[in-house]
């Protein structure tokens, strides 16, 4: 199981901040991906590659990113400042 968690604008958009999913062999940051935007259809805008940042165990990841059973992943909208 791995638990999936959202913040910022992800999380008012898709009215969820934590999802517990099950991990299968060799699944990978993408995978999840994937999966959000089947779940989430109505917001997929919101959760192109270019407009969300992923960490893994609190560190920054690629879509590439392995992902193993426990692993802790969160999708966030990129920081922004001035």
């Amino acid at each position: 199981m791995i638990k999936v968690l959202f913040f910022g604008q992800l999380k008012e958009v898709l009215a969820c901040d934590r999802l517990d999913l099950e991990v299968t062999e060799q699944m990978k940051v993408s995978d999840v991906h994937a999966l959000l935007l089947t779940r989430y259809q109505q917001s997929t805008s919101y959760l192109k590659p270019g407009r969300i940042l992923v960490a893994v165990n609190q560190d920054l990841a690629s879509m590439e990113h392995q992902i193993s059973d426990g692993d802790e992943l969160a999708f966030f909208p990129p920081v922004t400042g001035g």
